[in-house]
Parts: C-alpha cells; sequence; structure tokens
C-alpha cells in the first residue's frame, strides 16, 4: 500500500463542495499513523511516497495513480496545483517493477474518480476528471482485460466520494450525493456520507471512518468486520480513506 504523510500545508488543502474549517495539522499527523498503523496490522506492507511538503493535498496520494493489473497509470489531476504530486509516485511504482503509463493534456484524471469491481473500471466524469483522461485511461486498460464505463458526478468531488464497494461487490453509497445509483449493477444505501466510503484489507474486513458508526453497525449485520480509524481532519478536505493510500494487490515478482 503507497502512503504519503500529511505536507506541514496541509490546512491550505482544496476544498470544493464543502466550507473550509480549521485543520490541526498535529491531530492530522497521529490520525495518518494511526491509519498506516490499521493497514499494517492487517497484513498490508506499506510503501511510503516521498514528501511532498509543498503539495498540500499530497497526502491523498490516491488521486496520483491508478492501479490494475500491476500496470501504474499516473494521472494528470485536474488541478494545476496538485500536478506536482506525481512525479514521487512515479518513482516509487516504478521502484516496486510496475509498467507505468500516463495520462498527457489535455486529458485530466483523479485517481479518487476510479472505482474498480472486478474488471469492470467505473470513471467518474465531474469537475476533476474530463472525457479525455477517461478515453486515456479506457486506451491503457482495456487491453488488459478492463471494461470501463463512465459515471456522472456532480454532487461530491469525486467518484469515490460518493461510492465504494464491499468485498461482494455490492456498491453502497449515500443516496442524496449519487448522481445514479442505477448505474450499479446492485446498490445499497447506506446512513452516513462517511459510510459511503470502505477500503478492502482482505477477508471481511473493511477499513473505514470512525465518523460512520449506523453504516458500521450495518455492514456488521451483514457480516463484516468494520475498523474504524478517525480521520477527522482529513474529512475537513474532502478525503475519506480510499484517499489516503494506493492498495497494490498482485505484484509480479
Amino acid at each position: 500500500a503507497l502512503v504519503r504523510r500529511p505536507s506541514p500545508r496541509l490546512a491550505d488543502g482544496l476544498v470544493t463542495h464543502i466550507d473550509r474549517k480549521p485543520v490541526d495539522t498535529d491531530l492530522a499527523l497521529r490520525q495518518w499513523e494511526s491509519y498506516v498503523a490499521a493497514l499494517q496490522q492487517h497484513g498490508w506492507e506499506t510503501a511510503e511516497v516521498a514528501a511532498a511538503d509543498d503539495c498540500p493535498d499530497g497526502v491523498f496520494v490516491e488521486d496520483a495513480v491508478v492501479m490494475f493489473r500491476n500496470v501504474a497509470l499516473i494521472t494528470r489531476p485536474g488541478v494545476e496545483s496538485r500536478r506536482p504530486e506525481t512525479a514521487a509516485v512515479e518513482e516509487a511504482v516504478t521502484a516496486l517493477g510496475c509498467p507505468v503509463a500516463r495520462i498527457t493534456a489535455p486529458g485530466t484524471l483523479d485517481g479518487g474518480d476510479v472505482l474498480k469491481i472486478g474488471d469492470t473500471v467505473y470513471v467518474g466524469r465531474g469537475g476533476r476528471t474530463n472525457a479525455e483522461g477517461i478515453r486515456q485511461l479506457a486506451a491503457a486498460f482495456e487491453p488488459l482485460g478492463a471494461r470501463v464505463v463512465a459515471v456522472p458526478v456532480s454532487k461530491v468531488l469525486h467518484l469515490k466520494s460518493a461510492v465504494t464497494a464491499l468485498p461482494d461487490e455490492t456498491v453502497i453509497g449515500y443516496p442524496p450525493l449519487v448522481d445514479d445509483a442505477g448505474i450499479f449493477p446492485r446498490f445499497r444505501p447506506v446512513p452516513e456520507e462517511s459510510g459511503s466510503h470502505v477500503v478492502l484489507l482482505g477477508g471481511r474486513s473493511l477499513l473505514m471512518a470512525a465518523s460512520a458508526p449506523r453504516s458500521a453497525e450495518l455492514f456488521s449485520d451483514l457480516g463484516y468486520e468494520p475498523v474504524p480509524v478517525d480521520i477527522s481532519e482529513f474529512e475537513k478536505l474532502e478525503g475519506c480513506v480510499t484517499c489516503l493510500s494506493v492498495r497494490l494487490r498482485g505484484l509480479s515478482a
């Protein structure tokens, strides 16, 4: 799992759909350390991308690269100020032996707009990802067996701000923030916005925000094991549990 420690300038991070609130950078660092520890405690080896202290949003490492099979697609973020975040991420995935492809102008793509469920790759088209970015992603991944589906995103920052998926491939989301739940073959509503975001740790374990206790109860009732982490300072910047790491599965030796 790729991770990147928060910048001292985290409080200057972008906000788009919510009002700005003060961010406690010291607390954010402790929360990030707890997040990384949760990954490690569930069997994940973490690789820390070189710090980007001049990039307030760099901790949201998911936006810089999209993995499919073992191919790393380096993104071209939709906001120009975030584009310097990608160079060190490319160095990290190259060091892990991943073949690399890149999104180029005029395409834009944020990794947070990409939800992979099996071989289906849903890509949110909205404020940060454009049609050309989606076309280039399809050109990179369809030869590897991906089926790319474009999804409208207008109510939240990224597609995965609205929906993620459970291990059984059911898509979960908070209905007021989902543009079109009918796109997904199986959709289950959750009672809290932050309950829409889960990271599959393996087996029945779901990493999720501590701010969604009712959703955690729902998942427990479905037979899953919620692993809550407090990410309150990142939620103030429209961040969620998926944004803070990139999970690389099945890398070739």
